[in-house]
């Protein structure tokens, strides 16, 4: 499918954070997305959040394995996505609403292959903010 992208989140143990992670994946500008969710043998409730939010939005899947750690939680992905791009995000990180749609233009006004941008570090109780 032409400027697809697939996001693919492997899960493992975050539920503190996983709610955070897809509602800034749904909420992007940039509609044409799928969002792949590999959850990796989550002992916490993460699996239960997947499966609800798969629940409220078509474009997202959710794949429950066996854990075989992040690596091959996200070449599962991978194999699943359907998209001519993918972008990976930990499950514990959040995406600005316009991410998807300025990686896509960055990436074709400049015919690449890889687009890599910064990121900030938010400290827990979000009073501090580094970039990195």
């Amino acid at each position: 499918m032409h400027d697809l992208f697939s996001i693919i989140v492997p899960v493992y143990n975050v539920e503190k954070y996983l709610n955070t992670c897809i509602e800034s994946l749904v909420r992007q500008t940039y509609d044409k997305i799928e969002i792949l969710l590999v959850d990796d043998g989550s002992t916490d409730e993460s699996g239960v959040i997947c499966d609800q939010w798969k629940e409220n939005d078509n474009r997202i899947k959710v794949l429950h394995k066996e854990n075989g750690g992040l690596s091959d939680a996200r070449n599962k992905g991978i194999e699943w996505a359907k998209g001519e791009w993918i972008l990976f995000v930990d499950s514990d990180d959040y995406l600005h609403p316009d991410t998807v749609r300025i990686t896509l233009e960055t990436a074709l006004k400049n015919q690449a292959d890889l687009v890599a941008f910064k990121m900030q570090e938010v400290a827990e109780d979000c009073n501090d903010v580094s970039e990195l």
